[in-house]
């Protein structure tokens, strides 16, 4: 095991006690789980991208509870308004009050994002970057820490709407589940029937070894992650990674400066979940396609010649050398 500052150790401690209870209720890739965390240690939005029915809402549900934040759940139809996520004034006694919508939660759990309409997803854009919401004019905080899971069916499924770019880029990661390895699925067919539902709550501030799990913890737990060192030739590796992706003539958009910043965020985070205090090439090697491939547009010669986004990513990872040391 690496060496690691006290800190470090029990924030790492924190961490893998939280993954351990996601893995209780998800089954699916380990994977999943901590990239999934990675993207809230970063302040970031998580969107989960699979087929219906491999455990996309399981996870964020499971990441929810094992966090200990109060959560809401969005579930996306055709028919959903924007006053159905943010929020609307109604009448009150002759008065207008303004009822909260589900937006007003630690972690909003978005269910098939892409099944709502534009408008509707429009409704995330200022929340997702600004954490408020403008509603008659009034613009309101919402709660800090604040996290949008959100799950989206393949495009060629029924009833989508796809996501503009400019959406896309709001979430630091996009993550694939798949299929369950058939140990996975065995405990799945013999657990799920008996597991209860989880429930929306507010946990009580004083579990979780006495920590305050709260506004100023994980202000604390982000403080930690932006203390990973990272080395200048890490900084430089990153800077190879980007250029290359927006001198590839297999993309027809490569990475904005706003991926190499994530990607570096997310780095560290990884570096505290494995207990250390600095990046290694490992940690961006492995976050390569969850923070870049969302991001990027293949080109239509590379769709074409049936080159997908995955392809010239990994071409692009295996062609940029790793720093030394």
């Amino acid at each position: 095991m690496d060496n690691v500052d006290s800190e470090v150790d029990e924030t790492s401690f924190f961490l893998k006690n939280a993954l351990v209870e996601v893995g209780k209720s998800f089954f699916g890739s380990p994977y999943a789980s901590e990239f999934a965390m990675i993207g809230l240690l970063c302040e970031g939005h998580i969107l989960i991208e699979d087929l219906p029915g491999v455990g996309k809402t399981t996870l964020a549900k499971a990441l929810a509870q094992a966090i200990h934040l109060n959560w809401n759940r969005i579930q996306g139809t055709s028919d959903l308004l924007p006053s159905d996520v943010t929020g609307s004034l109604v009448a009150l006694n002759k008065d207008l009050v303004f009822r909260e919508g589900p937006i007003f939660s630690n972690i909003v759990l978005f269910d098939e994002l892409n099944r709502a309409s534009p408008r509707a997803q429009s409704a995330l854009l200022e929340a997702m970057e600004e954490r408020s919401v403008t509603v008659d004019g009034v613009t309101r905080s919402l709660p800090n820490p604040f996290f949008v899971i959100a799950t989206q069916n393949p495009k060629d499924i029924d009833g989508t709407f796809p996501l503009p770019q400019n959406q896309l880029d709001r979430f630091i990661m996009r993550l694939t589940i798949g299929y369950p390895d058939r140990f996975s699925e065995n405990r799945i067919l013999r657990e799920t029937a008996t597991q209860v539902e989880l429930q929306p709550r507010t946990v009580d501030m004083d579990d979780l070894s006495n920590k305050n799990v709260n506004d100023g913890f994980f202000g604390a737990l982000i403080k930690r992650v932006s203390s990973i060192f990272v080395a200048d030739s890490i900084f430089e590796y990153v800077l190879d990674l980007v250029n290359m992706s927006r001198q590839s003539a297999d993309f027809a958009i490569g990475v904005s400066p706003r991926a190499g910043v994530s990607l570096v965020k997310a780095a560290r985070a990884r570096a505290l979940i494995h207990e250390r205090d600095y990046v290694i090439p490992d940690d961006i090697k492995v976050l390569i396609k969850p923070v870049l491939s969302h991001r990027v547009k293949i080109s239509q010669n590379a769709r074409l010649s049936g080159i997908n986004t995955d392809d010239v990513l990994n071409a692009i990872a295996s062609m940029v050398p790793l720093p030394n040391g």
